[in-house]
C-alpha cells in the first residue's frame, strides 16, 4: 500500500458542469472530512497533474464536451486507476454495462443522505485492499 494513503486525507475529484452541485457535494464532503478538488467539466480534469492516491473520482455522466464514461476511459488509459463512481439522473442499460466495465458504480441523481460519502468510503476500502 502507498504510504500516502495512510498518512494524507483523501482527495474526491468532483466533476459536474452545476456550479451549484459541485459546491453542494465539495461542503457535504468536506464536513465528512475528505479533501475535494471541483473540475466543471471532464477536459478540465484531464487537463490538470494527474490525480492522486489516496483519492477517488465522482462524475457527473452528462457533461458538456466529453462524457463522465469518456473521461474515465481516458484516465484508464493514462495508467490513472483511483476508484469512481458515476452519477446520473437517467441511467439506462448501455450506461451501466460501460460503467460495469469501468468499475465504476452508478448512483442515481438526486443523492439522498449519506449515499455519496459511504460509496466513496467503500471504494477508498476497496483501493487500500488492491
Amino acid at each position: 500500500m502507498d504510504q500516502r494513503m495512510i498518512h494524507e486525507p483523501p482527495t474526491v475529484f468532483v466533476i459536474d458542469d452545476d456550479a451549484a452541485v459541485r459546491r453542494a457535494l465539495a461542503f457535504a464532503l468536506e464536513l465528512e472530512g475528505f479533501e475535494v478538488e471541483t473540475f466543471e467539466s471532464g477536459e478540465a480534469l484531464l487537463l490538470r497533474d494527474t490525480p492522486r492516491l489516496p483519492g477517488c473520482l465522482v462524475l457527473d455522466e452528462r457533461l458538456p464536451g466529453i462524457s463522465g464514461l469518456e473521461t474515465l476511459r481516458q484516465l484508464r488509459e493514462r495508467q490513472v486507476d483511483l476508484p469512481a463512481i458515476l452519477m446520473t439522473s437517467h441511467p439506462n442499460l448501455t450506461m451501466r454495462a460501460a460503467a460495469a466495465a469501468a468499475r465504476a458504480p452508478i448512483l442515481e441523481k438526486p443523492l439522498l443522505g449519506e449515499t455519496l460519502a459511504r460509496a466513496i468510503r467503500e471504494a477508498l476500502e476497496a483501493l487500500a485492499r488492491r
